[in-house]
């Protein structure tokens, strides 16, 4: 008899991820391509782990299927510090992966700053914190429990913002996380096409003890009230599946945006002068939508932070192109300014 269909379906989603890992560290000579290991030693993956049903979930699949694929599987929790006990939920955590005999195993305290709201920073502080073990530890990869039900609502809240396509397009299956430095494939996210309550499924059949955040009941999270409210009233008024079809939306838009910054990156050098400088009426001569990604690329390289880079910012200095009125400089997040100056479009840190 196989195992109950919620374990299975989590395993096989863990399955693929490691085998797209094991072909990212080897290169078309057949020769290791990824992080530096010593001579000999099995790539480690490792997950993170909160504690919640997702990620358990997540790590029990990996502790299960890595031994078979040759690989090690290690887990990370991180303690953000902003519940009382927050350092002992955190050790029991590590209590919880290392009975799923995942090595290593570690908790990381981290300190939460204010820089764009409590969600914004507590994630950077994971996701800093995460890095850091995954270069310590020499990682290939590190896992993130975010099923499709998490899809559909960053969709929801990029729709509700007024953001464009790359938002809608969600979260992708493989990033290298907010900062731009980072490798582009460690994070890896497998649970995008399995439900929330499949996750869950799986850790009641496996009895793996699960913890369920108060903050995710919290109406004073964005995201909260959209779980628990916004959601529910959406299928009460529309019917089941709006967040299967928020999650198409998601690989839809993706597929779009990734195609439209492909023809951004390539109109990019065109629109340059032999100084380098972006020359304004090519840049008019574009559309919209790839002229703006040119902007965008322009303005993060001059060293505006793109997680603090909105729609609105892009919009302002496009405006420079198209509604040219003498106006002057634009201030961007970074400390970066942006001005037309001799049909020239200037963009640096002030």
């Amino acid at each position: 008899m196989g195992p109950h269909p919620a374990v299975a379906a989590i395993r096989l989603a863990v399955r693929r991820v490691l085998h797209d890992v094991l072909t990212d560290l080897t290169d078309h000579t057949g020769s290791p391509a990824g992080p530096r290991r010593a001579a000999g030693s099995l790539p480690l993956v490792l997950v993170a782990c909160s504690g919640g049903a997702d990620s358990m979930a997540l790590a029990s699949a990996l502790a299960f299927e890595a031994p078979k694929l040759g690989i090690r599987a290690g887990g990370i929790t991180v303690d953000h510090g902003l519940q009382p006990g927050s350092d002992l939920r955190a050790a029991e955590v590590v209590t919880r992966m290392t009975a799923l005999r995942l090595d290593p195993v570690e908790s990381v305290a981290v300190r939460v700053g204010r820089d764009g709201g409590p969600e914004a920073a507590a994630r950077d502080a994971r996701y800093g914190a995460l890095d850091e073990a995954a270069d310590r530890l020499g990682a290939a990869a590190v896992l993130l429990g975010h099923t499709r039900d998490d899809q559909a609502e960053t969709v929801l809240l990029g729709l509700a913002r007024g953001s464009g396509i790359r938002s809608l397009s969600g979260m992708p299956e493989v990033s290298g996380g907010p900062g731009t430095a980072r490798r582009t494939n460690r994070y890896r996210r497998p649970f995008l096409q399995v439900d929330r309550q499949t996750a869950r499924k799986a850790c009641m059949v496996q009895s793996l003890p699960v913890w369920d955040d108060p903050h995710n009941i919290d109406p004073a999270y964005t995201r909260s009230r959209l779980r628990h409210e916004g959601l529910p009233a959406l299928e009460k008024a529309l019917g089941k599946g709006v967040v299967e079809a928020l999650a198409r939306t998601a690989q839809l838009s993706r597929d779009d945006a990734d195609a439209l910054d492909a023809w951004a990156a390539e109109a990019e050098t065109g629109v340059r002068d032999a100084d380098g400088r972006l020359e304004c009426a090519k840049l008019y001569a574009l559309p919209p939508a790839v002229r703006r990604r040119v902007l965008r690329r322009a303005v993060v390289a001059a060293g505006s932070p793109a997680g603090s880079l909105f729609a609105r910012h892009i919009e302002e200095v496009d405006r420079l192109i198209t509604g040219w009125r003498g106006q002057g400089a634009i201030n961007l997040p970074g400390r970066v300014e942006a001005q037309r100056q001799g049909g020239r479009l200037v963009i640096r840190q002030g």
